[in-house]
């Protein structure tokens, strides 16, 4: 019973447990309210039993919320879908995605370079779920032609790779994918909706680390899978309901506000990464930079079709002295900071070796195309000259590390 409908009579102790809940009329905030709460009242059986199956009927946050729902509408139309569901991090919309739609004796054709996160997962239903894994390079149409089986349940890319900055060519791989009636599913966190948006090339399936870009201030756990259809939406909410991996309502607000100035952001953190990517290719410390803007990026015609406002914010850098000049590098920077995670406000830093790709041997690592010198650059929105100035001390003092 709502608060307006209490009798007269009621007492204090009673009062003081139904608050009353203001109606707004005439007016309407800007800002989409956080609704913590959750857990949801009825006025009828009937429509709490209808509750169940709807994702817009709201009785238990586990099921919905209306702060959630709010962020879940606003990321499937920024990503031209047709619904989404969003989940407590993005490792739990990844797995939420695959353990949906895989069972015993099915078929994954995956990348080779993974996010490290994603690998272990597939790597564990490989082991105890019988699910076959082939790897293929994410850029050869017909590698994938010839990987897909009659048990194949779904094609796996990543739009930018995690850490090689290597990109998937998403039309011809997910044309392939189609023609054999197998649905793709394209982790698109290190481009955002605002670089490329996998399901107007043909995706089923789009996830997103919602903690990365989405919320872009580090102060977020999230994740959100974006569906081409009403009905692969219904199949993955179903199971990710029963999974209980859901978002938190105040993650989904801070996330909504974090939307706001998605596209600001990565326009200046595009712009950021092209400048030092140029910068640092020409550093003797450096070996090896990859970053999509570049004209020796072995993808770069490929960005240009599919990301044609901007590479990315992320660059990777091989350094010269190896793995003590990896080190060296990421302990000395004083404007960036040694961090997990990426497309942050602020510059990060990381050795994923030692870290995101921990979980890859040495063969696995080299396969992957990543080095004991690897380092990963989140570039965040700091002024490009400050930026530079501190990569810079950090090469050399990487560069003196690397003789010793």
């Amino acid at each position: 019973m709502s608060a307006d409908l209490l009798p007269d009579t009621s007492r204090p102790e009673t009062l003081a447990v139904h608050s009353p809940q203001p109606e707004i009329r005439g007016s309407r905030p800007l800002g989409v309210p956080l609704h913590q709460g959750h857990v949801f009242a009825f006025e009828s059986a009937d429509a709490l039993a209808e509750a169940f199956e709807s994702p817009d009927a709201f009785l238990y946050s586990r099921m919905g919320n209306p702060t959630v729902r709010a962020l879940e509408t606003a990321v499937a139309r920024l990503e031209g879908g047709a619904d989404a569901h969003s989940f407590a991090s993005g490792m739990g919309a990844i797995n939420g995605v695959l353990l949906a739609l895989l069972s015993t004796g099915g078929h994954v054709v995956a990348q080779r370079c993974l996010y490290g996160g994603t690998y272990a997962v597939l790597t564990d239903l490989a082991e105890r779920w019988g699910v076959e894994v082939t790897y293929v390079s994410g850029t050869d149409a017909d590698e994938v032609r010839a990987a897909l089986r009659p048990e194949t349940r779904l094609l796996y890319l990543e739009t930018i790779a995690n850490p090689t900055t290597r990109v998937s060519d998403l039309p011809a791989l997910i044309a392939v994918a189609r023609e054999a009636g197998v649905p793709t599913c394209v982790d698109n966190t290190f481009a955002s909706p605002l670089l490329c948006r996998p399901i107007g090339y043909g995706a089923d399936i789009v996830v997103h680390s919602a903690t990365k870009y989405l919320a872009g201030h580090a102060d977020v756990l999230g994740g959100i899978a974006v569906f081409k259809d009403v009905g692969t939406h219904r199949r993955v909410r179903h199971h990710a309901v029963e999974l209980g991996a859901v978002t938190d309502p105040f993650a989904a607000w801070l996330t909504l506000r974090g939307l706001q100035t998605l596209p600001l952001r990565v326009e200046r953190q595009c712009a950021n990464a092209a400048e030092l990517a140029g910068r640092l290719a020409a550093h003797p410390a450096v070996a090896a930079v990859r970053h999509p803007a570049l004209a020796g990026h072995p993808d770069h015609e490929v960005a240009a079709r599919l990301l044609p406002r901007g590479g990315g914010g992320v660059v990777s850098l091989d350094l010269a002295g190896g793995r003590e000049a990896g080190r060296a590098f990421v302990e000395a920077v004083r404007v960036a900071s040694l961090s997990v995670s990426l497309g942050d406000v602020k510059t990060l830093v990381m050795h994923p070796a030692s870290t995101s790709h921990r979980q890859l041997d040495e063969a696995a690592l080299t396969a992957a195309g990543i080095g004991p010198g690897t380092v990963r650059v989140s570039v965040g929105i700091e002024h490009v000259e400050d930026l530079w100035t501190d990569l810079a001390q950090a090469l050399e003092k990487a560069a003196a590390a690397g003789t010793v």
